[in-house]
């Protein structure tokens, strides 16, 4: 039983892009969460994902694509100026970033979609290992997660890759909003025969 890892995954929180900042983790105590990030169900040890580390410099070059890509679209008025913002707001506010891209092998008796699964682990353990050593993060998508033009062009990423999300991390400044947590009793169905 280890108590104080059950009391971590209990009242975790993600800390939003905006509420991060420097200083973020470098070296040995990036390269630990990076390692803890990939310890994820694998079925076949395929490693069907790579990770792309995000410092500032990159992050606004984003930021400036993000918001080309946007003007590109034909959007006009608010619309433009909302995805403007969107597209650009969590490379703006990021401190560091973690690109997790979804790489899936040919393997026939690996179903595509477990690989795309290990991916989004790949997420979500990122996000507990950097909480877990003392820095806020958070699993971001949004707009340019699914544009391939900012895909390819931004991130060099491939045919047949896509991207499973953005985790940023950075020393937290403030409290994260409370978010209302799922009712275990709507949500879970038990089968007892």
């Amino acid at each position: 039983m280890n108590d104080a890892a059950m009391e971590f995954l209990l009242n975790r929180q993600s800390h939003p892009a905006k509420m991060l900042e420097a200083p973020v983790p470098e070296g040995a105590a990036l390269e630990r969460i990076l390692t803890a990030g990939l310890r994820v169900p694998d079925h076949g040890k395929l490693e069907p994902w790579r990770l792309i580390v995000l410092a500032r410099p990159a992050l606004a070059r984003l930021a400036d694509l993000a918001e080309a890509r946007a003007r590109a679209q034909g959007l006009e008025g608010a619309a433009l100026d909302e995805r403007i913002a969107k597209g650009r707001g969590q490379f703006d506010a990021s401190p560091l970033c973690v690109a997790v891209v979804s790489a899936p092998v040919e393997m026939p008796k690996v179903p595509r979609i477990e690989q795309v699964q290990s991916a989004a682990a790949v997420c979500l353990s990122l996000v507990n290992a950097a909480l877990a050593s003392g820095f806020g993060a958070a699993w971001i998508t949004g707009w340019t997660a699914y544009d391939r033009p900012f895909l390819t062009e931004g991130l060099g990423l491939g045919t047949g890759e896509d991207l499973a999300g953005f985790v940023h991390i950075g020393t937290r400044r403030g409290v994260a909003p409370a978010r209302p947590r799922p009712d275990l009793a709507a949500k879970v169905t038990w089968v007892k025969s």
